[in-house]
C-alpha cells in the first residue's frame, strides 16, 4: 500500500423516475451486444489480457459486459455490476441495492476513437437496464478526464456528487459535495453506496481508519 493517496472524482447517476433519455447515436454504424461465452476470447484481445481468467472471474460474480461492434469486431466495451463492486481509484467498495447497477471499466479501442462510441455505449446500457426495470444506474469519472465527463453527460446521466478522497497511511478522508441540480434523494442514495463500514459519516465528510 502506498503511504498516501488522493483522487478527485464525480459520481453520475440515472434515476428511473426521471424518464428515459433519447438514444445517443454513434457517428458510425454499430451493433450493441452483451458479451457472452462465444465472444470471451475476442473480449480478452480487446482488453489486452494474456488469458481469459480475469474475464471468467468477473462473470462468476454479478458482472456483465456490453459492447459496441463494428463489422462484427468489438470496438468499445463496458462492464456493469449489480451487488458489490470495488472501486480501486477511491480505495473503497460500492454497496449497491438490488435495484441499482454500476458501470465501470469502459474503453474504446484506438482504431475507433473519435466516433462517439463511448456515449453511444453508455446510452445503450442505460436503455438496456431501464428495460430490465433497474431503478438507478451509476457511473464515476475523474474530474480531470474531460472526454469521459462529456461522454457521460451526452448519454443522459446527471452529475450527482463530486468527491475528494485522501488517505494518509491508514487514515481516510472522503468528502462529498452535491451537484447544484442533483435531487436530494439521489444525492442521499449516492452517499449511501459510497460510504464504507470503516468510516463514520459527519455531514458531507466520512472519516475512517483502514485496519
Amino acid at each position: 500500500m502506498q503511504p498516501w493517496a488522493v483522487e478527485y472524482g464525480t459520481l453520475w447517476g440515472y434515476e428511473r423516475s426521471d424518464g428515459l433519455p433519447p438514444v445517443c447515436p454513434a457517428r458510425i454504424e454499430v451493433e450493441f451486444d452483451e458479451i457472452g461465452s462465444a465472444d470471451i476470447d475476442a473480449l480478452r484481445a480487446a482488453m489486452n489480457l494474456p488469458t481469459t481468467e480475469p474475464i471468467e472471474q468477473r462473470f462468476r460474480g454479478r458482472r456483465r459486459c456490453f459492447s459496441l461492434k463494428v463489422e462484427g469486431q468489438i470496438a468499445c466495451y463496458g462492464w456493469v455490476t449489480q451487488g458489490v463492486e470495488c472501486v480501486g481509484e477511491l480505495e473503497r467498495q460500492f454497496n449497491l441495492g438490488d435495484d441499482e447497477a454500476y458501470i465501470w471499466d469502459c474503453a474504446t479501442l484506438p482504431a475507433w476513437r473519435g466516433q462517439r462510441l463511448y456515449s453511444a455505449l453508455l446510452s445503450q446500457i442505460l436503455h438496456q437496464f431501464h428495460a430490465e426495470g433497474i431503478r438507478r444506474l451509476w457511473i464515476g469519472a475523474s474530474q480531470q478526464n474531460a472526454p469521459s465527463v462529456q461522454g457521460i453527460a451526452n448519454a443522459g446521466f446527471q452529475q450527482v456528487v463530486d468527491v475528494v478522497y485522501r488517505r494518509w497511511f491508514r487514515l481516510t478522508y472522503f468528502w462529498m459535495k452535491a451537484a447544484p441540480t442533483a435531487p436530494p434523494d439521489l444525492v442521499s442514495a449516492a452517499c449511501h453506496i459510497m460510504v464504507n463500514d470503516h468510516e463514520r459519516q459527519l455531514g458531507s465528510v466520512a472519516i475512517g481508519y483502514k485496519s
